[in-house]
């Protein structure tokens, strides 16, 4: 009986794979080495198909956990909240690279004062607010009150001399945010917001010419989680110092009478975390300045796109992965919220109920308010999520308490 041939000479395409008859040693050699290439490959594609049926297989019983909200909700607050007490090692890991981020949120703050300083230059006389010395010591100046100072030529000398010593550090803004986001732009993002996409902390360290190490355990600081950054960025560096030789003039500016005055009238509007910074700008102005936990969680920088962060959560005896997904509540990118809805377990809605005064800097016509009743009807009969677990997040109480005993009132 004859052996039988590799290459059927019924089967066409055995035929066509058949070594010439006239091949040459280094032809088949070459024709060798091609097919053991080919095998490798196919069973290369063949393992990464195994491999990704058993990550599927593991991640059966995992949770899927959408952060949705209108832009400056507090999501990503939340997610950092998230990271905090289930993965606190990738914060710390993080810490460094939060200096940015804080820097620029102190520089951009003192660009919005004085911009708004631009705007009501009339109002620097000061002769209709009522800011008195109860209010001067409230929000911290001990600074005595010279009557004599307080005319409207002296006030508008005061904010020229500020702005002149502080101009070289508001000039880093525009640096600050480009390093932040690579350079990248976003249309009709308003007031200069920064967005920045997924792993931006990691390429923040990636572009510092340093790194960071861990002090010898009898010197760290526990507030610190004992981390230090050497050699950072120059950008940041240069910031740092400008900020240590800007301190007195910040505190000069922040508790300005007229400054307090314009907020007092509600004709300067800060965020919570500008106030939170530049009342505390002696430590962040420090030369040995690392952000506290405290301070990570008040940064402010807005996401574009979608950033997954996994935690392993211990319920019931039993580690659970969640996979929680905090996306960009701007209105040109709620529709990249829709891919995520197929497989989600659950949603938490982040709505701050604070911002009953507010309107969105995309459309200045829509209160904020009402913005998240509509964005949470639509996700309500959103027939992609009949079968999901919905949590409504009301966030920001404690600023709603505090304008409401400022005297605001709520109008429907």
């Amino acid at each position: 009986m004859r052996t039988p041939s590799l290459y059927s000479q019924d089967d066409p395409i055995s035929a066509a794979l058949k070594p010439s008859p006239t091949e040459t040693e280094l032809e088949r050699q070459a024709r060798l080495e091609a097919e053991a290439e080919a095998k490798r490959i196919s069973e290369q594609i063949d393992d990464d198909l195994r491999e990704e049926r058993e990550r599927l297989k593991r991640r059966k019983g995992d949770v899927k956990l959408l952060l949705l909200g209108q832009a400056e909700s507090g999501k990503s607050t939340l997610q950092k909240q998230f990271q905090l007490m289930y993965k606190p090692n990738s914060l710390d890991q993080e810490r460094a690279s939060w200096t940015t981020v804080i820097y620029f949120n102190v520089v951009h703050s003192l660009k919005h004062i004085l911009s708004t300083l631009d705007v009501w230059e009339d109002s620097l006389d000061g002769a209709d607010v009522n800011y008195d010395d109860s209010a001067r010591r409230t929000n911290g100046s001990t600074t005595p009150r010279d009557e004599s100072a307080d005319g409207p030529k002296n006030n508008a000398v005061q904010i020229a001399n500020l702005r002149r010593r502080l101009s070289p550090l508001i000039a880093t803004d525009e640096q600050l945010a480009n390093r932040l986001t690579g350079g990248i732009t976003v249309s009709g993002s308003g007031k200069g917001s920064v967005y920045v996409r997924s792993g931006w902390q990691a390429r923040t360290i990636e572009n510092a010419l340093g790194k960071v190490r861990r002090r010898p355990s009898g010197e760290e600081k526990k507030s610190q989680e004992g981390l230090v950054h050497e050699h950072q960025d120059p950008l940041v560096q240069e910031v740092g110092r400008m900020l240590q030789l800007c301190e007195s003039d910040i505190q000069e500016l922040w508790n300005h009478p007229t400054v307090k005055g314009l907020m007092a009238k509600r004709k300067l509007k800060l965020d919570e975390w500008s106030e939170f910074f530049l009342r505390d700008i002696h430590r962040v102005a420090a030369p040995d300045y690392i952000p506290t936990t405290d301070d990570i969680l008040h940064a402010r920088v807005q996401t574009m796109g979608v950033a997954e962060h996994t935690f392993d959560v211990n319920l019931h005896g039993k580690t659970v992965t969640w996979h929680l997904y905090d996306v960009g509540g701007a209105r040109g990118q709620r529709h990249t919220w829709v891919p995520y809805f197929d497989d989600a377990n659950a949603i938490i809605f982040v709505a701050p109920v604070s911002a009953f005064d507010q309107y969105l800097e995309e459309d200045p016509r829509t209160n904020r308010i009402d913005d998240s009743l509509q964005l949470f009807t639509q996700i309500c009969s959103n027939a992609l999520l009949k079968n999901v677990h919905l949590v409504l997040f009301l966030n920001k109480t404690d600023l709603l308490k505090a304008k409401l005993e400022k005297g605001l009132k709520v109008k429907k």
